[in-house]
C-alpha cells in the first residue's frame, strides 16, 4: 500500500478495546494502534461520538466516559456530519439509518475503507467496507 490509507472507524471497534470485548479485542486494538503510529489516518463520525459517551458513561461514569473520548481524540479525526450528510444518507437504503449516515460521512471525507465488525449493515458498500483483521493482513 503505497500513501497513508485513511479509514472511518466504526463505534464497534472503539467500543471492543475500551471494553476489552472478546474475541474482537486483539484486532480491533491492532487497527488503533496503527493509527496511533501514525501508519493510517482514522476518523470517527461526529455522531458516533455522542454515541459512544452514551454507551460509556451507562458503562462507567461522566468522567471516565469524557477520559476515554479525549484520549481517542489523541489518534482520531472527527468526521463532519453536517445538513447535506444527513439528506445524502435518506436517500441509501441502508437498514440502520446510523450506518448511512456513517456511510455518507465516510464519503464526504474520501476515506479509503470503512472498517466495521458489521460489514453486511453496509450495503450497498460506496466504498470498501472490511473488518479490522481484514485491514491489519492489507499492511
Amino acid at each position: 500500500m503505497g500513501a497513508k490509507p485513511t479509514l472511518m472507524i466504526d463505534i464497534n471497534i472503539i467500543l471492543d478495546v475500551l471494553q476489552k470485548r472478546e474475541p474482537f479485542y486483539a484486532a480491533s486494538a491492532g487497527l488503533l494502534a496503527v493509527i496511533e503510529r501514525g501508519e493510517a489516518l482514522g476518523y470517527i463520525a461526529a455522531h458516533g461520538v455522542t454515541t459512544l459517551y452514551y454507551l460509556l458513561q451507562k458503562g462507567k461514569n461522566s468522567s471516565a466516559a469524557r477520559a476515554d473520548i479525549t484520549s481517542l481524540l489523541q489518534i482520531l479525526k472527527i468526521a463532519p456530519v453536517d445538513q447535506e450528510t444527513i439528506e445524502q444518507a435518506l436517500n441509501l437504503e441502508f437498514r440502520d439509518f446510523e450506518d448511512a449516515v456513517q456511510m455518507i460521512s465516510a464519503l464526504r471525507c474520501k476515506v479509503d475503507f470503512l472498517i466495521t465488525r458489521n460489514v453486511k449493515d453496509y450495503n450497498p458498500a460506496l466504498l470498501p467496507v472490511m473488518q479490522p483483521v481484514d485491514f491489519l493482513e492489507t499492511m
